[in-house]
């Protein structure tokens, strides 16, 4: 957050302990007339801040609140109210456990043979690269880029290719590697896609699986998380390109009153 310029009411002269109620006390000098009326309320039950004459400026930002209240209408410019926060849903351990024995699982299914990972971009580039570090043998991955459109900020369930791979998949043993399954319209795009460049296996796992959202008939073989319809950021999963750094996944709440976010469309 970018931060406001102060105004210069002179530097702290004294910094009295929470003990005795943390008052910030600033010299005499740029002291408003209307400063000087709020300490007057400040000063009757501390007598010895009588010699001072002025408190906190307006402008000096949320840091201070707790020092000198201040009403609504008086509060600082650089004070908000929290828009957003996130309520976190599966902690990193528990999905670094879990993606653990996803490779357990995906090697147990092909014992010696050479894999080849897909992570569609850019969310599931957290999860195959945890997953490719975690399965033992050769191990070899690629990515693809698609995206949905339709009008503003509802998907009408088309999807176009906006990166290929680099390499063939012929005679190869592919695990399509997603962060999400929700309504399925992606990945069935892709399994079309993969099918027609004739895998020797065509395998998909996914880290979180929202049940309730889907559309298309399509199913993962291998899942982290079986998820509510919530909407979910961290650990790839983004809000406006926000949020994907998180090492564990959360719901995202809105402000105000810290409602939660629809899920997506």
């Amino acid at each position: 957050m970018k931060q406001q310029p102060v105004e210069n009411f002179g530097a702290p002269e004294k910094i009295i302990s929470r003990h005795q109620n943390q008052y910030v006390i600033l010299s005499q000098s740029g002291c408003a007339s209307t400063k000087q009326r709020r300490l007057r309320r400040y000063k009757r039950p501390k007598p010895r801040l009588a010699r001072y004459k002025c408190v906190l400026p307006r402008r000096l930002g949320a840091m201070f609140e707790d020092v000198m209240p201040l009403s609504k209408k008086a509060r600082p410019q650089g004070t908000r109210t929290p828009r957003e926060r996130v309520r976190v849903l599966i902690t990193g351990a528990r999905i670094q456990k879990r993606i653990q024995a996803l490779a357990r699982e995906i090697r147990n299914d092909f014992p010696g043979e050479s894999l080849h990972l897909i992570s569609v971009l850019k969310g599931g580039v957290f999860f195959l690269t945890d997953l490719a570090r975690s399965i033992p043998g050769e191990v070899s991955f690629d990515f693809i880029a698609v995206s949905s459109y339709g009008q503003k900020t509802h998907s009408s369930g088309q999807v176009r290719l906006t990166r290929d791979l680099d390499s063939s998949i012929e005679g190869k043993t592919v695990i399509v590697v997603e962060d999400i399954l929700d309504t399925g319209m992606t990945l069935q795009y892709l399994l079309r896609l993969f099918q027609q460049r004739k895998p020797q296996h065509l395998r998909v796992a996914v880290l979180l699986d929202k049940p309730e959202r889907r559309i298309a008939a399509v199913r993962a073989d291998y899942v982290g998380f079986s998820i509510p319809n919530e909407f979910v950021v961290g650990y790839g999963l983004d809000y406006a390109e926000r949020y994907r750094n998180l090492p564990y996944v959360g719901i995202l709440l809105l402000g105000p009153g810290l409602k939660k976010k629809p899920a997506e469309d």
